[in-house]
């Protein structure tokens, strides 16, 4: 067998060597490694960041979890007796290997893939909207007395009779629950519509910046029948999308090293749509991926 070129033992079946394998959990453990050196180094120093920790805290992935590299379903991993008895895992047909358990893992998590599996397919058979311009997290402060505020480190651009202005001078669109559930009272009422938890899979939509983040929060919620690789594209997009989030928000960040997205501005506006539809494009690419996967596995690979 090669060392660099897996064999097929079944139609559905990848097999790994103990070489090519341990190369892509040690690469895997790596990748990770680099995004959340810098969160782990302020958590042991009791120091908080605006931007980057969203995703360790929203998101209950921990870094160690995230490191943590699977192949996925479909794959034998040769010579992984320690696999084998972890949790979601099987012995493989060849001694001493080891494979996800995919049956196993369908009688307890049947639901939630059926879930993620309908929801991604949803959002991807809508068209995107591009007119929110990132209003959500202004909505998340209207009205707020700064004791209130989330972010109290980071003052805001506009102060905060300035931020209600333009949320008074805007039409809310937001299609995102998990973001809008946040909106102040003030401004849930100043939305297009209102949003919940069970209207969720009708009212997603690939343009949504938070919709485009949560392909990292499915593919976690799928966990071992992911691959290592998508979970950590997942989690890039999330990254990178935070960060617009961020610089398109009311707080002035720039002692943080993050420019503004000044979406009060036509100019802002253009940016933030612009990158939204990058975005859009990353995460629709991602769905795919993620479908790929809850098919395979909800057909028994």
């Amino acid at each position: 067998m090669s060392a660099t070129s897996p064999t097929r033992s079944a139609p559905d079946t990848t097999v790994l060597a103990p070489l090519q394998w341990r190369a892509l959990e040690a690469s895997h453990a790596e990748r990770a490694d680099a995004h959340t050196a810098g969160h782990r180094r302020r958590r042991s120093r009791h120091e908080a960041h605006p931007v980057h920790d969203f995703l360790f805290t929203y998101y209950p992935t921990k870094p160690a979890q995230l490191r943590r590299w699977h192949p996925g379903a479909g794959v034998t991993l040769l010579d992984a007796p320690d696999r084998a008895s972890a949790r979601w895992y099987t012995r493989g047909r060849v001694p001493g290997s080891a494979t996800v358990d995919v049956g196993g893992y369908l009688e307890q998590r049947r639901d939630t893939v059926v879930y993620v599996h309908d929801l991604l397919g949803a959002t991807r058979s809508r068209p995107g909207q591009y007119g929110c311009f990132g209003l959500h997290e202004w909505a998340m402060v209207y009205r707020q007395d700064r004791a209130q505020v989330r972010h109290r480190g980071a003052p805001l651009r506009l102060g905060g009779e300035g931020t209600d202005a333009v949320v008074e001078s805007h039409q809310l669109r937001c299609t995102h629950f998990d973001a809008y559930r946040f909106f102040t009272p003030g401004a849930v009422d100043r939305n297009a519509q209102p949003l919940s938890r069970a209207e969720q899979p009708a009212s997603e939509q690939p343009g949504c910046l938070h919709a485009g983040m949560d392909c990292y929060k499915w593919a976690t919620k799928l966990g071992p029948v992911v691959p290592g690789d998508l979970l950590l594209d997942t989690f890039e997009l999330a990254w990178d999308i935070r960060e617009l989030d961020m610089r398109a928000s009311p707080y002035d960040l720039t002692d943080w090293g993050y420019d503004p997205v000044p979406i009060e501005t036509s100019a802002g506006k253009a940016t933030y749509v612009a990158a939204q539809r990058a975005f859009a494009q990353r995460s629709d690419a991602l769905r795919v991926r993620l479908l790929e996967v809850t098919g395979a596995v909800l057909h028994g690979a």
